[in-house]
This record gives C-alpha cells, structure tokens and sequence, in this order.
C-alpha cells in the first residue's frame, strides 16, 4: 500500500505575523530627542556611513524638514527625515529612514515612511526620492512595494565599489 502523494499532504500551518507598528507612536521631533536619535544613528551606521552628530543636528534643524520619531512604551525605536525645497516644483529628499534592527520588518519604517510623504506632501512637494545602498535589498523591496521605481546608479557613492541606487516616487 502506498502513502499519499506528498501534494495531498495537509498544508504546513501558517505563523500570524504580528504587526507591532499598531502599538507605537509616531510624532514629530522636539530638541530633547536627539540622544536617542543619534544612539539609533550609531547602531544603524558605522563609521565612515554615519553621520556626525553636528551634520545631522544641522539636518534636523532646518526650517525646510521633517524628522517623524517612532517610539514602542516610551523608547525610541526609529526615525526618519525629509527635506523640500522651496522651487516651484518642488522635490522631496528622503535623507535618512532607521529603525532598530530588532524592529525591522513589524511596520515601524512603512509607517515612517507614509509619513515622510505626507509631511512633503503638504509643503506641496510633487516628487520624492532618495539614495539607497545597491546591496540593501530589504530597503529596496520597502521602497518598492511603496511605489518607489529605481531611476539610476551612482557608482562609489557609499564609498569606494559601494553604488547608490536612486529612487523616486511621485506624490499625489
């Protein structure tokens, strides 16, 4: 007697992905952030990738942005940034979307990043885009599933034989 064919087999059950994005709050930045703002800075970026604590408190202070904080039970768990321009068509720049490694992939940079898009939005920017690491393919597939499309290469932008992707996504 022969068993069932393997196709026949019950399926394997399915583990529930739990969305933890639902129990966190986002927010904009206020000034006393900005230790843990950089403390996910250090962990997401490594010298010479990350940014100085100067440059990115410039960033951060520019009338012309927006830095969204994402915190789980009071603690920072993730942040991003965007910048305008004041042209008549105005472009959007994401400058930099982090989010603990513990985190990823529970709906915290998604939430950031609508959020990017609306804030850029209401400046009435018509266009936003961004550079990625070439090799970063969990970035890559966040930005495409969220309409992103890759609209060129910049060799040795993340240093040397480490190219940037760019990609861009018009906003409504």
């Amino acid at each position: 007697m022969r068993g069932r064919p393997f196709c026949c087999a019950p399926p394997a059950p399915q583990l529930k992905r739990i969305d933890y994005s639902c129990r966190v709050l986002y927010r904009l930045y206020k000034p006393e952030d900005f230790a843990a703002l950089y403390a996910i800075e250090q962990v997401c970026f490594h010298p010479p990738d990350r940014f100085s604590r100067g440059y990115m408190r410039r960033l951060i202070e520019q009338p012309n942005s927006a830095t969204w904080i994402a915190e789980d039970d009071g603690l920072m768990c993730g942040f991003a940034l965007v910048e305008w321009t004041r042209e008549t068509e105005v472009p959007a720049y994401i400058q930099t979307l982090e989010v603990l490694p513990e985190r990823r992939g529970q709906g915290v940079g998604r939430e950031l990043l609508r959020r990017l898009e609306d804030s850029a939005g209401v400046e009435g920017a018509s266009l936003i885009w961004l550079h990625v690491d070439a090799e970063n393919a969990a970035a890559i597939r966040v930005y495409e599933v969220h309409g992103y499309e890759c609209k060129g290469r910049e060799e040795d932008y993340y240093g040397p034989n480490r190219a940037a992707l760019i990609y861009s996504k018009l906003l409504d």
